[in-house]
């Protein structure tokens, strides 16, 4: 009687254990597959060109809007209003007030671009509008020359048509991404120069096919003040 008292209770407890193995296994195989990812911090940022799909709407604009060849900005003159390659351009008109910026001033005519009577020329467009202290990094130009010699020697600009890593291939992108995420800033619409204006605006994932030919770039994000300073 005790022998058969063991065995029933022995499987008892078996029929217990394989009810709950069961249990956990059926609601297991109920939960979504996933893949695991790695904190996001442990990983190198690369900036996106947000700022090109958050204006996609305009590109078809730049493709179809008529160029004007008598007032074509050019790579010389593009070059020419920055201290060096990559530095934010000068101011080249005058200003109304010192501390005119953003929406109310500078974003009247930089944020979309186009034709402005008062200058004669057409606007470039911003690569990122969202930053509305514009003075911050652009200044007028007050000067032709340098205040004072010096052995500072300018980075050379890039070469158009060299940069390609095969006949017929992309040509890889000569510069930083960030701040300049929005590729449609420089290279579409009339405010393009005319040697890096692109012939397909419309395709907008411009990263699908050009990629960055120097070093992996990190994104610092956007500089905020602590509001008890």
């Amino acid at each position: 009687m005790g022998k058969r008292l063991v065995v029933i209770s022995l499987f008892i407890v078996l029929f217990i254990v394989f009810i709950v193995v069961w249990n956990y296994s059926y609601q297991t195989g109920l939960e979504e597959a996933y893949i695991p990812i790695q904190k996001e911090k442990e990983l190198p940022v690369i900036p996106s060109e947000i700022g090109v799909f958050q204006r996609s709407g305009f590109v078809l604009e730049y493709a179809n809007v008529p160029m004007d060849i008598n007032h074509q900005r050019s790579l010389s003159t593009y070059y020419d209003n920055r201290a060096f390659h990559g530095a934010p351009p000068y101011i080249p008109h005058p200003v109304a007030g010192e501390r005119n910026m953003g929406g109310n001033s500078c974003l009247k005519c930089h944020q979309n671009g186009g034709f402005v009577d008062k200058w004669n020329a057409y606007a470039p467009v911003a690569p990122h509008p969202e930053m509305i202290n514009c003075r911050q990094c652009h200044v007028p130009q007050h000067t032709q020359t340098l205040f004072k010699e010096s052995h500072f020697e300018k980075i050379p600009m890039p070469l158009t048509g060299t940069n390609n890593a095969l006949n017929g291939s992309p040509p890889i992108i000569p510069h930083e991404i960030q701040m300049r995420e929005n590729c449609m800033s420089c290279h579409a619409g009339p405010s393009a120069p005319k040697e890096i204006r692109v012939s397909h605006p419309e395709r907008i994932n411009c990263r699908q096919c050009h990629v960055p030919n120097n070093k992996e770039i990190m994104d610092i994000g956007i500089f905020e003040r602590n509001k008890n300073e």
